[in-house]
């Protein structure tokens, strides 16, 4: 940035700054030789005025009128020539130079014009490619976030490029991202703000100390969304290119045409298929694609009761997509998600936090390698939840007990419920609840949507063909032993199943 005082450091030019030194770090736009007696119809503000003198006024009150006329344009600084015209810088426009603010600067006889005006527009060329070269570097940025993150990676990145609030809201209302805050009031009212100007398309409004620029999320015709950026103040044009790109970035990611994404998740099940089976055949660039390090330490996590699968996939998919990489494919009826452990506490709170949340397990963090021993955690955590969501590290010592177990394995602690799987698999089912409710038949028939007196005749006959004692605390122990190894090995025959079909 080249300025008043800049341009007297310029051993070449000999300039003198003799007034107004108050105002002498103003940025200069351009350079400009006039000498009209009022130049100001010629000026667009911050322009330095350079002139020989010949039009300043003959007494004081004419020179501070002329310097007035100058700070009203705009003008950054005020070059007099001392060697035509003048000797020296005259008076009048020195006093008017402080008054008013405008940088005087004093010209040798041996100093052209043409000399400052090569400085200036040096400079000027400088801070402009300097300009271009950073909107360049942090349009890549935003380019290499959406690779990365999506959505959320282009607001986040957007967010830090700024130095602002960035939210991003679907056409629905949905809150797609945000960046630059975690505060979710802040959220919420940006969102609103969004909604409000939803019929106007896009605007620049103020909101309290700050001002909220709005763009229409938009690809061919369909509006998408809108993109909400709160500054201090109003951006520059480096800023609104960068918000511009932004938006293109983030209505091309929201406009992925069906037959893109139907492929992608085709490969994204692929993907996971392969890893769950342990094959080493998937290349280091696939996962990179879907976001995970081939040495990632990454989180399984099964689902029950999600509904039709390709529909459940469908659904999953756009929450999941809207906060990260994941992979996910269905097995047999379960749906299989693998997530970075980074921040996967949240992601599965998400998923399943709701009143209508499906069943299902998590693991502990695994390497993505091992995914295999993931599934198998978080089956043993869904199989230990009751119809709820469980985590892997929360289950104790059961974990320890049936984790990384052979099907010849599991098949041995289930074996005491052959009897029972011979005669009624319902009979399985009745003595889990049992079991689960400590023997309490009111909440074991509430929970089968049964009669007390059909759950007492159930356990009176799963009794009798087990030979066993209901009431002894060993052998409800084992038998609850029987029944999670009883139905993880049914897990994986059904996933198996799904596999090879």
């Amino acid at each position: 940035m080249i300025t008043a005082r800049r341009l007297c450091q310029v051993d070449s030019l000999g300039l003198a700054l003799v007034a107004g030194a108050q105002a002498a770090d103003r940025p200069i736009a351009w350079a400009h030789a006039i000498e009209l007696a009022d130049p100001t119809p010629y000026l667009a503000g911050g322009e330095l005025v350079m002139t020989t003198g010949i039009n300043i006024g003959p007494d004081a009150a004419a020179q501070a009128a002329y310097v007035a006329r100058l700070a009203d344009a705009g003008t950054a600084a005020l070059a007099v020539d001392t060697g035509t015209t003048l000797t020296a810088v005259p008076a009048g426009v020195l006093a008017a130079g402080d008054e008013h603010g405008v940088p005087i600067l004093r010209v040798p006889a041996a100093t052209p014009f043409i000399a400052i005006s090569r400085v200036v527009i040096d400079a000027v060329k400088a801070d402009q490619l300097r300009s271009v070269q950073r909107i360049v570097d942090q349009q890549e940025v935003l380019t290499r976030a959406t690779l990365r993150g999506g959505v959320p990676g282009v607001v986040a990145a957007l967010a830090d490029c700024l130095d602002a609030v960035v939210v991003a809201v679907a056409a629905d209302g949905r809150e797609l991202a945000a960046g630059g805050t975690a505060d979710a009031g802040v959220i919420s009212a940006l969102s609103e703000a969004a909604g409000a100007v939803r019929e106007r398309g896009a605007a620049v409004t103020p909101a309290g100390d700050s001002l909220l620029t709005i763009q229409r999320l938009r690809a061919a015709q369909a509006l998408r969304g809108h993109l909400v950026v709160r500054t201090p103040g109003p951006l520059s044009d480096a800023g609104r290119l960068l918000v511009s790109h932004a938006v293109s970035l983030i209505s091309i990611a929201l406009e992925k045409p069906a037959r893109v994404q139907d492929a992608e998740q085709r490969l994204r099940a692929a993907v996971t298929r392969e890893l769950l089976g342990g094959r080493a055949t998937v290349d280091d660039g696939l996962l990179r694609y879907f976001g995970f390090a081939p040495g990632a330490q990454v989180v399984v996590v099964v689902l029950h009761g999600t509904g039709p699968l390709l529909a459940a996939e469908e659904e999953l998919g756009r929450p999941l997509s809207d906060a990260g990489p994941y992979l996910m494919t269905a097995a047999g009826p379960e749906i299989v998600i693998v997530l970075p452990a980074d921040g996967s506490r949240a992601r599965i709170r998400a998923l399943v936090g709701g009143p209508d949340a499906p069943a299902g397990g998590a693991s502990r963090p695994v390497p993505i390698g091992d995914i295999g021993t993931g599934l198998e955690q978080a089956r043993v955590a869904a199989e230990s939840a009751a119809g709820q969501f469980a985590e892997y590290a929360d289950l104790g010592p059961l974990a320890a007990l049936l984790d990384g177990r052979t099907d010849g394995e599991l098949r041995l602690l289930a074996s005491v419920l052959d009897p029972l799987a011979d005669a009624d698999e319902d009979l399985i089912d009745t003595l889990a609840a049992f079991l689960r409710h400590n023997g309490q038949m009111e909440a074991a028939a509430a929970e089968l949507r049964i009669h007390r007196h059909t759950l007492r005749a159930r356990i009176r006959r799963i009794g009798h063909l087990l030979g066993d004692d209901l009431a002894s605390v060993d052998s409800r122990t084992q038998l609850w032993l029987a029944v999670r190894a009883f139905r993880l090995l049914r897990s994986r025959r059904a996933a198996a199943g799904r596999t090879d079909s």
